[in-house]
């Protein structure tokens, strides 16, 4: 059995630079991998039950995380043991940079850059600055630079800083303030967001507003019944002394300091807010809140790939299966030059009416959003024989969307549908697909759809329904399939994860897998990818696909920045969890990301499919 070595990069969240450690990643990929370096902090005397100091490495930030038994052999079978040991490292920490992609329809890289230096200076200090603050604060204009990977001259990386050896300050005759955050709360914190009401667990007595305060991590633990738990009550005073919750656990899980904005009492009072200003911070990277609105997307690298790699073209028709937040699906339609037409669906009501929002913020119009579930995607036969009676052979009817029930045509030409059952004649409204969009679905009394078609196209609050598209309807599909996320940076906890749950992780993947193949059109492209290092459902789905449809083979990606996939199957005893993976020439064509390369990015991975004659 053979396994292919693998690399990776990248991290990003929406407007602010949350990220961290040492430095940019090279043009040139080497195939060593190193884990990151772990912070040593100062001791500190904080036991009130001893007069002993408390150990260097308490006051760190040195995590590991825990696997499940079954689930860690299974990835030490894939990577080996030692690639896998550096890659559980890197997981928990998060990447030294963050990546910013540019609105090309809007501005211009170089534009940007000046831009983002400009605020930079803006915000540097003064006067009052000790010498290392301000060599810190000169440095981070040249740590704004553009990708220098062909084919991202879109793309601009901003260098953070980390991990920082943390001076608590504290009297020594006292015990140290300090709160302690939730597992989810700290994975925030340490991309760079403050600590909010709702991820406080506990807090030391008498804390006051604009007190100076330690925040460490309390991580899930085992209990009796096979679950996990932090294993205390929400709002328990701090002694600072070792019958505290977790204070042994919490050793290395210090991620900074900062400064109260609510007293202790208001903190578990409130449901919202900010409990802790974070000022001093294991992890540091400049932030941009709210800053070049529209011109700038911050994003992962890999993220930012997935969209160069579909290479959708002008005047195609697009589809983005599971499109929220929206990231790539405005990604693909300034690739377009917002010229075709990029259909981004998702389930959920609220991360439909997330992705209008980009889109405006955007200033893209070829994007339409609609509520749908992805393993729906394709209409049903009930849905089309309901439709017969108002389409003929010629209608080119490529989709169905409920709520005004839209049916989109490839001439451009719309009909609106309100109601759609087998039984009933439904009203319609015809308009031509270049109109101005003041034409809306009637009930057959006249009256107006109470909110017309929906945010992306008028002032109300709600998402378009859809019934599913017609198969073959589309020139490209990027099926961004939800996934076990075992690739986000950082991560601090994955007990919940076991064999069982991954395999049903790849079940659910080859269900909305099989819905894509039938939506795009014979000639055309299907771009899979998920952020998890999980082999099941990456390798094997894509042998899965390559064994069930004929009609598919791997092809080149452009721009290939990641490593090659995982070559050989897994074989346990017995067949309960077995699956194989991929050949050496089948790896070389799709990319995977591996947070503990070079590349520094999150855990991800690409896979592209050409669709030949279609048998089905």
């Amino acid at each position: 059995m053979r396994f292919q070595s693998v690399k990776t990069r990248g991290l990003s969240s929406r407007r602010c630079f949350f990220a961290a450690a040492t430095a940019l990643p090279r043009r040139t990929l080497v195939s060593h991998v190193c884990s990151p370096p772990i912070a040593t902090v100062a001791t500190l005397q904080m036991d009130s039950s001893s007069s002993a100091p408390a150990p260097p490495e308490r006051y760190s930030y040195n995590p590991s995380i825990r696997w499940n038994p079954e689930v860690e052999e299974y990835f030490q079978t894939a990577y080996g043991s030692e690639r896998f040991a550096q890659i559980s490292k890197s997981l928990t920490h998060p990447s030294s940079y963050s990546c910013i992609r540019v609105n090309s329809l809007k501005s211009t890289t170089d534009a940007v850059i000046e831009k983002l230096i400009a605020i930079l200076d803006e915000k540097r200090p003064k006067s009052n600055a000790t010498e290392v603050e301000a060599s810190e604060e000169r440095s981070q204009s040249a740590s704004i630079l553009r990708c220098p990977y062909p084919g991202l001259e879109h793309v601009v990386f901003v260098k953070g800083s980390g991990p920082h050896m943390l001076k608590y300050d504290m009297d020594s005759c006292q015990p140290m303030k300090e709160v302690i955050v939730s597992r989810k709360c700290a994975e925030a914190v340490l991309r760079g967001a403050q600590v909010y009401v709702p991820g406080v667990l506990a807090c030391s007595s008498h804390v006051e507003k604009g007190d100076l305060i330690a925040v460490s991590v309390a991580v899930e633990q085992p209990i009796s019944d096979g679950g996990w738990a932090f294993g205390f009550t929400r709002g328990i005073v701090l002694q600072g002394s070792q019958s505290d919750p977790q204070y042994h656990e919490r050793n290395g899980l210090y991620i900074g300091q900062g400064t109260a904005s609510l007293s202790r009492a208001s903190m578990f009072r409130v449901s919202h807010g900010t409990a802790v200003e974070m000022t001093n911070r294991v992890y540091k990277l400049p932030s941009f809140y709210n800053v070049l609105e529209g011109e700038i997307f911050l994003q992962n690298l890999p993220s930012i790939v997935t969209a160069c790699v579909l290479d959708p073209q002008e005047g195609e028709r697009i589809l983005d299966m599971c499109a929220a937040p929206g990231g790539k699906t405005t990604a693909i339609a300034i690739l377009m030059r917002n010229k075709g037409e990029v259909i981004a669906i998702d389930r959920s009501h609220n991360k439909v009416m997330d992705i209008l929002k980009l889109v405006a913020e955007m200033d893209l119009s070829c994007i339409k959003a609609y509520k749908l579930d992805a393993l729906k995607s394709v209409v049903n036969n009930e849905t089309i024989s309901c439709t017969t009676h108002v389409n003929n052979e010629e209608s080119g009817v490529s989709a169905i969307d409920q709520s005004s029930s839209t049916f989109i045509r490839g001439d451009k030409i719309s009909i609106d549908v309100e109601t759609c059952s087998i039984n009933d004649s439904p009203s319609l409204t015809v308009s031509d697909g270049e109109a101005d969009g003041e034409n809306h679905t009637r009930r057959n009394n006249g009256s107006r759809l109470k909110n017309g078609r929906g945010r992306n196209q008028c002032t109300g609050g709600r998402a378009v329904k859809s019934k599913g598209f017609m198969p073959n309807s589309f020139d490209r599909v990027l099926l961004d399939a939800p996934c076990s996320a075992l690739g986000l940076r950082p991560r601090l906890f994955v007990g919940e994860e076991t064999m069982e749950s991954l395999i049903n992780h790849g079940k659910y993947q080859r269900k909305m897998f099989d819905q894509a193949i039938r939506l795009v059109r014979p000639g055309g492209v299907i771009v899979y990818s998920t952020c998890t290092i999980n082999p099941g459902e990456n390798e094997a789905l894509v042998r899965y696909a390559l064994d069930k449809y004929k009609c598919l083979s791997l092809v080149s990606q452009h721009p290939k920045i990641g490593g090659s996939g995982i070559v050989g199957s897994y074989k346990p005893l017995g067949e309960k969890y077995a699956e194989d993976w991929l050949t050496e020439n089948e790896a070389e064509l799709v990319q995977r990301f591996d947070p503990s390369s070079s590349l520094d990015t999150i855990g991800f991975f690409i896979a592209k499919f050409s669709v030949g004659k279609k048998d089905f």
